[in-house]
């Protein structure tokens, strides 16, 4: 899953790509039929790739650079750990946040989800001295598949930092009986 800062990615932007989102899906729902690969293909693209592109690049005030604020973040991911959810990796960037995380029973990830936005809002929004939107009310997640899958997803959270630049991040880590994947 991956949330990110209110003004992490400009209006405009997300307005283009949620345009494009719906008119994909309401050809195929017109068309009476599920998503072609392709159709899928394109969402994901839009929804991660080109996303976490604009993400990396720093857009917004990045907040979470400030490591008072990325603890908050990191320290409230990681607060239900083993009892709600089982946190299997996570990575606070600078205006956004990657989790993979396992529900636990009766537990939903919306709910978990609020939990964090809620609780670490609050709390940085009164460190920074301000009020306000801190995250956008959109999340970005995927269910994981296969082990192949998984291991890309941890992959992907674990050596986010890296990829974006940012050489010694230290807001990153992974739970308990997960193995830090090796970086190609």
């Amino acid at each position: 899953m991956t949330f990110r800062l209110a003004d992490a990615l400009p209006q405009n932007v997300m307005e283009r790509w949620l345009c494009e989102r719906e008119d994909l899906v309401k050809t195929a729902r017109q068309m009476d039929r599920a998503l072609s690969e392709y159709e899928e293909k394109r969402l994901d693209h839009l929804h991660s790739e080109k996303a976490e592109r604009y993400l990396d690049a720093g857009y917004g005030a990045c907040w979470m650079k400030d490591d008072r604020i990325a603890e908050i973040v990191a320290n409230g991911l990681k607060h239900f750990d083993g009892e709600r959810y089982d946190l299997l990796a996570w990575c606070v960037m600078p205006n956004h946040v990657h989790v993979v995380v396992r529900p636990r029973e009766g537990q939903t990830l919306p709910k978990i989800l609020h939990s964090w936005k809620s609780f670490s809002a609050n709390a940085c929004n009164k460190v920074l001295g301000r009020k306000g939107e801190f995250w956008q009310a959109e999340y970005y997640d995927h269910l994981v598949r296969d082990e192949e899958d998984f291991a890309h997803s941890i992959a992907y959270a674990l050596n986010n930092p890296e990829a974006a630049g940012l050489k010694t991040w230290k807001w990153v880590g992974c739970g308990v009986g997960v193995a830090w994947p090796s970086r190609p």
